[in-house]
């Protein structure tokens, strides 16, 4: 139905469809049978929705204020993401809704084992609770290493991972008002428009496989727009082999931003400055 309107898939983002008449652009935003639609002029919107009513049956929930567990605040200055109903929640599931909280998502210098001499925990309960960590890290990019420390040992929990995780849930009590902002674009079409990502890595991290860990973030208009935090592939010989290959994993994902933003038709400043930590 988008194709005989005049959509065309992103080639990169295959959930992203646009449509550009006569230097407007139409942008709709596809998750299985829910949408975003985006453009600068309501009318085309209202157009694209009437037309949509023709085909389907649907609900027009009118400006987005919640999709998919992310909560959406306009302001008059941009729009607030965040995920505080789906924290509440996750916090009562697991009987932590009156913890106490904790100022960093990770204590320094943890380092987790298997820890063999420790009891085994129920293991459903941990994937259940790590299910709705990751999913936490939509908005919440701080907790993304964290969780990947505690994703490692999902096959036979035992109670210090457990410990670990629930310090992350202690950490989303104590910061449960954090949100991501995102400014209305400027004027000036080149103003703010800035892609810059930063990467990083430890060495051997992983005290089981010896593997490392690498991270990335990418802001567009100073505000963060991707990041991820994952255990490499292979094992580094070096921590000049670690950096090299986490910045590798930031150039693969700095060409697919700038693949979708030009899709989009979205301006930034060129060359794009990755740096690494």
């Amino acid at each position: 139905m988008l194709l005989v309107q005049g959509f065309h898939k992103c080639s990169v983002e295959y959930d992203i469809y646009v449509r550009e008449t006569n230097q407007k652009l139409l942008i709709v935003c596809l998750y299985i049978d829910d949408l975003i639609v985006t453009e600068d002029e309501e009318a085309e919107i209202e157009e694209f929705k009437e037309n949509m009513k023709v085909v389907f049956e649907n609900t027009d929930l009118r400006i987005i204020d919640y999709f998919l567990g992310l909560e959406v605040v306009h302001t008059q200055s941009g729009i607030l993401l965040h995920q505080k109903k789906y924290i509440l929640e996750v916090l009562k599931k697991f009987n932590m809704a009156d913890c106490i909280p904790m100022p960093t998502p990770v204590i320094a210098n943890l380092k987790l084992t298997e820890a063999l001499e420790e009891a085994v925990v129920d293991a459903s309960l941990y994937k259940q609770l790590f299910g709705s960590l990751i999913y936490v890290c939509n908005s919440r990019p701080g907790i993304s290493y964290g969780v990947g420390l505690v994703s490692i040992f999902m096959t036979i929990p035992r109670a210090p991972h457990l410990l670990a995780a629930k310090h992350i849930l202690r950490y989303l009590r104590g910061t449960i008002e954090l949100a991501l902002y995102y400014p209305k674009k400027k004027k000036n079409r080149f103003m703010g428009r800035v892609l810059k990502g930063w990467s990083d890595s430890d060495w051997c991290g992983d005290k089981v496989e010896r593997k490392s860990t690498y991270g990335y973030l990418f802001k567009y208009m100073n505000v963060p727009v991707s990041w991820c935090s994952k255990k490499q592939n292979v094992v580094a010989l070096s921590s000049c082999e670690v950096e090299y290959i986490a910045s590798v994993e930031a150039a693969c994902q700095c060409l697919w931003l700038e693949s979708v933003l030009e899709e989009l038709k979205l301006n930034y400043r060129k060359p794009v400055s990755v740096a690494g930590r």
